[in-house]
């Protein structure tokens, strides 16, 4: 679950992290309120969406007047903010964050994240902050500083000085981001966060360190007991269709084919998208209705899959273990006939009852098209929507 930018530095600041001043606001009237009570001459108006690129897609401007922050934040909110991150529709704007502007000496780059292949948290720092760090990973990988935290010591002093010489800070700024990395990792581990990027991390002309933007995710399986933070989950930000899926407890993403998929469990899930690709076909979507699946959800989750206007045909992979296939195979026939389904669906079924679960789906009257095998059902999905499959 991604955080708002915000909402991000809310949190930095319930630890004691100084953080530029700054408020939301959701209309260009408060935006100018924000503006007035803070004071100055000059203003940052950034758009609050779930994506990187907002500078370059006109979602970060200065304002130097009180009327171009209302006039910013009126052409800002209520529209959609297209970034190379969230093309091609981009998301809404509902929100602005109005922000003192700062004068900075340098830029750099910093984030925690969990390396799941040293299954420790590593530390990414690099003096050219303000960029698309996989572009400067690409071009200049010698600018990327790495270390990992052990997992029952954490974050060590020397690790911080490490890396503070490594950006080349000095004096205050040196004590500064000496202080800050500890209490950032704190806020990592405490929050169960999956990511914490600050970019920039700027130096001001006084010679001090403050995170100038910062993106926060939040592990959704840790989301349970972190009720403050669940709570501020902006679904506005999520394709509808991901939306609905939440609601119902299913796990689903949305991707650009034609072939819907319902499956249960990830790894299935995966080997289905897989054989789709492999015979020349598209998947629509990553389904996971899990294990337990009953006909209300199977009837949820073709309502979801149904939503995707692309969606020409569904392929349904269920494995009976928990569930017998003969209960899976009532759940479908059920679905089918309540969500009016009026386009190809096959169907693989195997596990306990696979027998009796096949010939329900034959004897149902709809138009079911039932599969040997997972690569039978693969092929006939694919020459369902392209008359022919490799």
């Amino acid at each position: 679950m991604n955080l708002h930018e915000f909402q991000a530095k809310q949190r930095l600041r319930q630890y004691q992290i100084a953080t530029p001043r700054g408020e939301p606001a959701s209309t260009p009237e408060a935006a100018r309120t924000v503006a007035e009570n803070m004071g100055g001459s000059a203003w940052v108006v950034k758009a609050q969406v779930h994506a990187g690129g907002r500078g370059k897609a006109g979602g970060v401007k200065i304002a130097k007047s009180l009327d171009e922050v209302s006039g910013i934040a009126s052409s800002l909110l209520g529209k959609a903010l297209v970034t190379y991150q969230n093309a091609p529709g981009g998301q809404p704007v509902n929100q602005v964050l109005v922000e003192e502007t700062l004068a900075i000496e340098r830029e750099l780059y910093l984030s925690l994240l969990v390396d799941r292949e040293a299954e420790r948290i590593a530390v990414v720092a690099s003096a050219a902050g303000g960029m698309e760090i996989e572009e400067v990973a690409r071009l200049s990988p010698e600018k990327i500083l790495k270390l990992h935290c052990d997992p029952i010591n954490g974050l060590m002093p020397f690790q911080c000085r490490e890396l503070a010489f490594g950006l080349g800070l000095k004096a205050e700024a040196f004590q500064d981001f000496c202080k800050l990395l500890p209490a950032l990792y704190r806020v990592f581990v405490e929050s169960d966060l999956s990511l914490l990027e600050v970019n920039p991390l700027i130096v001001t002309h006084e010679n001090r360190v403050l995170p100038l933007d910062c993106k926060m995710s939040v592990d959704d399986n840790a989301l349970y007991r972190q009720k403050e933070l669940a709570e501020l989950i902006d679904m506005s930000q999520i394709d509808a269709k991901e939306a609905l899926a939440h609601e119902a407890g299913i796990n689903y993403i949305a991707l650009s084919g034609n072939i819907g998929c319902m499956v249960n469990g990830a790894g299935l899930a995966m080997a289905t998208m897989d054989l789709i690709k492999l015979h020349g076909g598209e998947p629509a979507n990553f389904l996971d209705v899990g294990g337990g699946a009953t006909a209300e959800t199977v009837a949820r989750a073709f309502k979801i899959i149904l939503a995707d206007a692309n969606v020409k045909a569904v392929l349904v992979n269920i494995f009976g273990g928990i569930m017998r296939c003969d209960i899976i195979a009532d759940g479908i026939i059920a679905a089918v006939k309540d969500v009016g389904v009026k386009i190809p669906v096959i169907v693989r079924l195997e596990g306990t009852n696979v027998d009796l679960g096949k010939q329900k789906l034959k004897e149902s009257g709809l138009a079911i098209i039932t599969a040997d095998d997972l690569t039978d059902a693969a092929i006939r999905a694919v020459q369902s929507v392209t008359g022919s499959a490799k």
